[in-house]
Order: C-alpha cells, then structure tokens, then sequence
C-alpha cells in the first residue's frame, strides 16, 4: 500500500462523492477506488442507514441482489458479538470479526453466515458524515487463510469513511427528491452552467418560497441556492479538493432548510443540482409516534434504544435518571407490545425498514433511485 495509491483512492472518493451519482453508480465507483488501496474477496457489502434509528434500508453486493433472511434475522433479532449499529457509532467506527471475538471468529453466528457465501474474515466500518450522522456502513470479507485485514489498511478505511458517507447521502437525497414520499421530502433543483433553471421536482417550490430574499414565482432564485450552485462550479472548474458545498439557512418561518450541492455531468453538458431539505429529519420518530401512540419522551427514548444505546447512555443524553428511562422504556415495550430491546428492534426494523430493504433491491434491478428511510405506511 504505497502514500500514492492512498492519495489518489481518497481523492478519487472525495470527487465522486460531490458528483451527485445514483447511489448504485456511486457504490460500483467507490468499491473501484477501495479496491486499489485494500483487498478483498469478491465484492464488497453496502449497506445504507437511516440516520434517525441506525437501521438498515438497503443493501447492495455485486452478485448477491437480495441479502439473505437468515443474516437480517442474526442482526435484528438475535444476540451476537456486534451489529452493524454498533460498530457504526461506536467511537472508532471500525472493527474486524477476528478483533472482536480475540482472534475466534467461530463464536460469532456472523462468521458462520460469511463462511457458507465464501467468506472468513469480516471488516465493518460506519459511514459518517462529519456532522456525525451515520448513512450506511461499509462490510469487507477475505477468504479462508487470506492475511488478517491489517491496522494500515483499517486506517485508510476509516480516512476515507467520511467521502462514502457524503456520497450516500448525496444520492439517497436525490432519489427522494425524484420520487417523493414523505410529507417532508427533500426537494430538487437543477440548474444549468451558465445558472438557468432546467428543472425542479414536484413541491420544491414550497422550499424555494421558504428562502429569504428570492421570489421563485417571478424567477429569481434564492441568494443561498445561486450561492451554494456558484461553489459547486468553482470546485469543478479547480478540479481540487475542498469542502462539499453546504449551506445552512435560517427560512422565512423560522425553521432551518440545508441546501447540498452536487455536479451532474461534465464539460459543456455539466448541471448543477440543489438539493433542499429540512434540518436535521427523523423520519422514524412520526412514524413511531402514529403506529404505536408513543409520548415526545418515550419517542426520543425509543430513537436511542434502536440506535444501541444503554440505559446509563440514553440517562446521560436526556439528562434523565436511569430509574426514569428505565419506567419510560417498560411504558414503550407495553405499546409496542414487546418485551425487550432486541423484540423491540426487530419489531421496527421488520414492520417498517425490511420493506424498504426489499424495494431497494427491486429498484436496484430496475436502474431506479434507491432511497432512504422506513415505508410510510403502516405493515
């Protein structure tokens, strides 16, 4: 693994990550530029998450279109040496099988799954953003009697986290602005070279109304749009590495609205695409609070339990008591009709995120935007 070839994988990820790719364009790239700095068997696994509950929506490996019953089975409804979510937030966000078993994979129900695909060794990274959001994970095997995934190679992994996580978020924003579901679904403006409009997606309008100082029904954009739209077209005309354009901006009814911007195309045929949505969602907490009539608190409670927090974590993040959080978490497990934490998690992700995971695969074999988050409707 030379400093060059570390170089030029990361930058190669920080371009295309800006590039405002489907999200299954963006994985074949990605696995291109890891590919040149750490080896594999096969493929890699990808995996995107809602950021609200750390719970899988989709899934994608190059010659494995559905992921097995049986490993979403292990990781929602049973105990194992780690989950996905766990390695995700945990502080390194990153970790081998044979580290977390001390060198005994065997003990892991994991390993037995990977080895009956072909696999031994497993590396799990967490996607994070630099805003902490976590959007997907990153999952590496090597074959029987392959060498151990080493520290450097655990290293470039890691460094290059943050690129993959924006990239996945980027395409997941853009396939629910091209195919809205949810009330508050993220909007979508595309924009020429030269700054005209070449289209927008239905009910962008209403975020467009909601920016300080543009009058989108008279066609002016909003400053922080030709702004944001400006940045990506300076970093593309550079060629250079340098902060993904971002803007976070205060709107006319007080709430705040992010703005993303991605390059689409090359040359003559470039566009610039604006992605516009609200601060911060959490999709699942509506949801959750219309399935199972859960209050504000036990809400919030409920977000922390998914995403793998403990007693003494969830008291510590809403300056409760752990006897409160406890009280509040026996009041979720009676409305939701569960009785523990793993019930609780594989109540979730079955009713609501499986679906989602096996949309995915369906609009994965159609070429179509993947997207995020749990299905609208109640199972």
């Amino acid at each position: 693994m030379s400093v060059d070839a570390i170089q030029r994988a990361s930058d190669k990820l920080t371009k295309l990550s800006a590039r405002g790719l489907d999200l299954v364009t963006f994985w074949r790239q990605a696995t291109d530029a890891v590919a040149s700095v750490v080896r594999y068997y096969e493929a890699p696994c990808w995996y995107t998450f809602d950021p609200a509950s750390l719970l899988v929506t989709s899934h994608f490996h190059e010659g494995l279109p559905q992921i097995p019953g049986e490993w979403l089975t292990t990781e929602y409804a049973e105990e194992d040496v780690y989950n996905l979510a766990d390695v995700a937030r945990s502080e390194q966000g990153i970790m081998t099988l044979h580290d977390a078993t001390d060198g005994q994979p065997a003990q892991s129900k994991r390993w037995h799954h990977n080895v009956a695909y072909g696999g031994d060794q497993e590396l799990i990274a967490g996607l994070r953003t630099r805003d902490g959001a976590v959007w997907g994970a990153l999952a590496l095997y090597r074959e029987l009697d392959a060498p151990l995934f080493n520290r450097d190679e655990m290293a470039f992994v890691r460094s290059v986290s943050g690129q993959l996580a924006e990239g996945a978020r980027r395409a997941l924003l853009i396939g629910e602005a091209a195919d809205r579901e949810w009330p508050d679904a993220p909007g979508l403006i595309v924009l020429t070279a030269d700054g005209g409009v070449e289209s927008t997606t239905p009910g962008v309008d209403r975020w467009l109304d909601e920016l300080p100082d543009g009058n989108w029904r008279s066609g002016t954009l909003p400053s922080s749009i030709v702004a944001v739209a400006g940045q990506v077209i300076r970093q593309a005309d550079n060629q250079a590495r340098a902060d993904l354009p971002f803007a976070r901006v205060l709107s006319r009814s007080g709430r705040w609205i992010v703005l993303h911007g991605a390059a689409l195309g090359a040359g003559d045929a470039r566009r610039v695409a604006v992605i516009v949505e609200p601060a911060h969602p959490a999709r699942i907490s509506p949801l959750l609070m219309a399935a199972y009539g859960l209050t504000e608190r036990e809400r919030d409670i409920t977000r922390l339990v998914l995403r793998g927090y403990s007693t003494a974590e969830i008291a510590t993040t809403l300056t409760l008591s752990r006897h409160t959080v406890q009280q509040h978490i026996k009041n979720v497990f009676e409305k939701t009709g569960v009785r523990s934490r793993r019930d609780l998690i594989g109540k979730v992700f079955f009713s609501y995120y499986e679906p989602r995971v096996r949309d995915n695969e369906h609009r994965a074999a159609q070429h179509r935007p993947l997207r995020g988050g749990p299905v609208s409707g109640l199972s």
